[in-house]
């Protein structure tokens, strides 16, 4: 009993220090992730589900959840009726897709490796833009002038997309990218991800290559990799370019993120990814503008006359995640095809989506939004990169600029990934490291964080926290 009632106050204390902008499920499960690898003993037993609801102010749907969660994980336990334990040895983890019936090789590797964290909600998790302060009232607003009555077309299948959608991305490539295009060259699509399977699937079959910088954006590698493609990696560096030996030439896909590369945060160049092109003379040429940033840096190699480049885009990173839209932008021609596969594969939706974001688009509120964003997200950059740098073990900081990601570069001897779970375990703070993305011979380390999640007195306290941390490991590791 003495036990439980520790590990009770254990769970409060730990529970109470977490970030109060997680939701009470996500605290609850980081909580007991900590105290299972810091403090507590292999078969130790928690506190009853009653007392845990009781204490912590929860409901029992809520706390079964993170308790079945961690079951399933291997890191409790339970006889039902008896009570539920933790356990640090089960031969369970580390295997969590075994016990199930064939899957397929494509989905044994995508759950092996490297993929969006179960964490997206937090100080530093990177790739997640400000939702904080979107202008909800202003989207509910321009969502209910859409839905009338005699718009009831708007909920049916479309057609290759939106046409007054189409004609205000054009506008906004316009006036930010200085990309003139064709409404014949826009896709509409329900986000990059989506882009870029309909890209993969549209102009390339299983087992051709695709190459991809290094560090790579995960999500499209496996993108690529879920859609049998091979995936080879350039090492790029933003001071000298390609570096190392290339891929070998005529790879089918040859993968860029944007203006911005993701994940180092810097801007990109232009003049390096030409060379990496005639190097390579790829087939197709996906150029993914992830990281869109303030439009002062237009460094694409897309050029919207060729025959074989696409540029991908997405309103989720700019606006807010569950939007779900965005864009592909491809060679005259091409357009019928893709949207053909789409709509045999995936079938077309979306249309009060589209309409309502093409009205926000007309009415000058997305241009309005990004000026605001890229102004704070710069400020915080700012704020970040004067917090970390020098400190011990950081031997570099991208320089601050208006999108939603920055990097830091470690010390060779550093291990990134073990450095990310103790910021995660002892500080609560989510990071990437950034070995994870690295493609073979890319021996950097770093850590991938984001700041559309933090500002203000919170961006000071969590980057002292994270400053702190790091050193903390680092005198560890001495």
């Amino acid at each position: 009993m003495d036990d439980r009632r520790q590990a009770l106050d254990h769970i409060r204390q730990s529970y109470l220090a977490q970030p109060d902008h997680l939701t009470k499920y996500c605290r609850l499960e980081q909580t007991l992730l900590t105290l299972i690898e810091q403090r507590w003993q292999d078969g130790q037993r928690l506190p009853g589900h009653r007392t845990l609801c009781g204490a912590l102010g929860m409901a029992r749907n809520t706390l079964a959840g993170v308790i079945e969660n961690l079951i399933r994980q291997g890191h409790l336990v339970t006889d039902h009726g008896k009570g539920t334990w933790i356990c640090k040895h089960s031969p369970a983890r580390g295997r969590q897709v075994a016990d199930i019936g064939p899957i397929s090789r494509r989905a044994g590797e995508l759950l092996n490796d490297v993929g969006a964290s179960p964490l997206q909600s937090g100080a530093f998790v990177p790739g997640v833009p400000d939702i904080v302060h979107f202008p909800i009232a202003r989207w509910r607003q321009l969502y209910s002038r859409i839905t009338v009555p005699h718009n009831t077309l708007l909920l049916s299948y479309a057609s290759g997309g939106y046409g007054p959608l189409k004609r205000a991305i054009a506008g906004y490539l316009a006036r930010w990218r200085g990309i003139d295009c064709g409404l014949d060259q826009i896709v509409i699509t329900e986000g990059a991800h989506h882009g870029l399977q309909l890209c993969a699937l549209t102009l390339a079959d299983d087992g051709d290559r695709a190459v991809m910088d290094s560090p790579f954006y995960w999500g499209a590698r496996n993108v690529f990799q879920a859609g049998g493609l091979e995936i080879d990696h350039a090492i790029w560096e933003p001071r000298h370019g390609y570096v190392g030996s290339l891929p070998r030439p005529r790879p089918r896909l040859l993968y860029f993120t944007g203006t911005h590369h993701y994940p180092l945060g810097v801007a990109s160049v232009s003049a390096h990814k030409q060379g990496l092109i005639d190097s390579l003379e790829p087939d197709w040429i996906l150029e993914d503008d992830y990281e869109f940033g303030d439009g002062d840096h237009r460094e694409l190699a897309f050029d919207p006359e060729t025959g074989n480049q696409i540029l991908i885009g997405s309103f989720s990173k700019l606006m807010f995640p569950g939007l779900r839209l965005g864009y592909l932008i491809v060679p005259r021609g091409l357009s019928t095809a893709i949207n053909q596969v789409r709509t045999g594969v995936f079938r077309e939706g979306r249309l009060l989506d589209q309409a309502v974001l093409a009205t926000f688009i007309d009415d000058g509120d997305l241009d309005r939004w990004c000026r605001r964003m890229a102004q704070a997200y710069l400020e915080r950059q700012q704020r970040l990169h004067d917090l970390l740098v020098g400190t011990p073990g950081v031997t570099d900081v991208s320089p601050p600029a208006g999108n939603i990601s920055l990097s830091l570069s470690l010390a060779p001897t550093l291990d990134d990934e073990r450095l990310s779970q103790h910021l995660l375990n002892r500080h609560h703070l989510v990071t990437r490291p950034l070995s994870r993305v690295c493609g073979p011979g890319d021996h950097r380390r770093g850590l991938i964080l984001g700041v559309g999640m933090v500002e203000g007195e919170a961006l000071e306290r969590q980057g002292r926290r994270l400053a702190e941390g790091i050193r903390e490991f680092v005198d560890q590791q001495r």
